[in-house]
């Protein structure tokens, strides 16, 4: 096993010897036997122990026998209590879901705190079996039924190839002492069920059920591999991204790929949206544009000829006074200001991000706003008044960008558009003396 052990470590390309492990040691065989392998490689490491307090005296000896575990084999140790049914309870999750939780961001806090390379923990090759039952029970797509890889960002499960009959004769023939988790001999939870229920009926009816289902998950593997880099091909085409994180998908490059719900929800997943909320949105594809849905952390606004997706944002109604003689500001954008007579050579500029205005019609505070609905503005070379609602829908704002634009005013009066569009009451013409040239950044 030690031979395969180190070839586990070694199939990892960015691991090398002299790389400091935090083996995760909960006191019972598998990891037990993990210990004992690792003193025998020459690897630097230390012992990590999480007590839950699920047991009462029993978690409590635990964390006792390991810490003399790790004095046994001088090894550093660090333990952390966590009272877990509280946090499960608060959080609104199962124990054993909220135990993972808590195992993995302590091991993580204590990896770069105190400067280890990598977490180890005991998984093998069974758990493999009761993680692709527990997924499928669960529903997921083929990612979940493809079991725990090797390296998972930091964490390590170099045991993945034992399975646990190997694991108990290696404890055997090293007489290895362990603690015995009386908790896993009873169905409440989940993984339990499966390992003491599901797979011995399964092994019934194929007494080689977890080698062939070993077999399936590699194969699943590969598959999955197969589908991720068609997915990916597919997202270089349909999807761009901008600096700030937003993303856009072509609908008329979507509308190509089959099925267009799988390849939507592959590039939407990222961004946290859920297959429901896919759905929803493949069935408002043929209607106005301009709906939105929303995940925890991201809307999506169905456009004309795309779908935006941005991070959830709080779009400002507070409004900002300049006073005369502001020379710029930094916040909520970036403005500047530079009032100037009108010379004989002066030419008018047809710049976007600036706007020359007739200051003597000015009456300060002017006023920076976000738009609201029943704005008017007359638009520089118009003579009538339009809405702004109207002038977004005629320049193809899609709502993000409506949501973005910002308003100087006069009192209620448009002056800017900012980026866009003058108004026509504000330019300069032929008697204008003074001027407020304003540029946005």
């Amino acid at each position: 096993m030690l031979d395969r052990l180190v070839k586990s470590f070694g199939s990892i390309d960015t691991f090398g010897s002299n790389q400091t492990l935090l083996v995760g040691v909960s006191g019972g065989i598998d990891s037990v036997v993990l210990l004992d392998l690792l003193s025998s490689t020459g690897f630097s490491f230390a012992v990590a122990h999480c007590n839950f307090h699920l047991r009462g005296v029993e978690s409590d000896l635990d964390e006792v026998f390991v810490k003399s575990l790790a004095s046994r084999y001088g090894v550093p140790f660090f333990s952390h209590s966590f009272n877990t049914s509280e946090i499960a309870g608060l959080r609104g999750i199962s124990i054993e879901m909220a135990a993972r939780d808590l195992r993995y961001a302590w091991f993580e806090e204590v990896r770069e705190t105190q400067n280890f390379d990598w977490v180890v923990v005991a998984h093998h090759r069974d758990d493999q079996v009761e993680t692709f039952f527990l997924n499928l029970a669960r529903g997921t797509g083929i990612a979940g039924l493809t079991g725990m890889n090797v390296v998972n960002g930091r964490v390590v499960r170099p045991l993945l190839f034992a399975s646990r009959l190997e694991i108990v004769a290696y404890a055997a023939h090293k007489n290895l002492s362990y603690r015995e988790d009386s908790s896993n001999s009873v169905t409440d939870f989940q993984r339990n069920k499966i390992r003491h229920l599901v797979i011995p009926q399964m092994e019934e009816l194929n007494p080689a059920f977890r080698d062939r289902m070993v077999e399936t998950i590699s194969y699943l593997k590969d598959t999955s591999t197969i589908y991720s880099q068609s997915i990916d091909q597919a997202r270089a085409l349909a999807m761009r991204y901008n600096a700030d994180g937003e993303a856009e998908i072509s609908l008329a490059s979507l509308s190509l790929l089959q099925p267009m719900s799988t390849f939507l929800f592959e590039f939407l997943k990222p961004f946290q949206f859920n297959g429901t909320v896919v759905q929803e949105m493949i069935h408002a594809l043929e209607g106005q544009p301009g709906k939105q849905f929303f995940s925890s952390t991201h809307r999506a606004v169905l456009d004309r000829d795309k779908i935006l997706i941005e991070r959830i944002q709080e779009f400002s109604a507070q409004r900002y006074y300049l006073e005369q003689g502001c020379e710029s500001i930094d916040l909520p954008i970036k403005l500047t200001f530079q009032s100037v007579g009108r010379s004989a050579d002066f030419k008018l500029t047809t710049a976007q991000n600036m706007a020359c205005i007739d200051s003597d019609r000015l009456q300060y505070p002017l006023i920076l706003r976000r738009w609201q609905v029943g704005d008017y503005f007359q638009p520089l070379g118009m003579k009538g008044m339009k809405k702004l609602s109207n002038f977004f829908v005629d320049e193809k704002f899609s709502l993000p960008e409506k949501e973005r634009t910002w308003l100087l005013t006069n009192g209620e009066e448009v002056v800017w558009i900012i980026g866009n569009r003058l108004d026509e009451r504000y330019k300069v013409t032929a008697e204008t003396k003074n001027l407020l040239i304003v540029t946005v950044d």
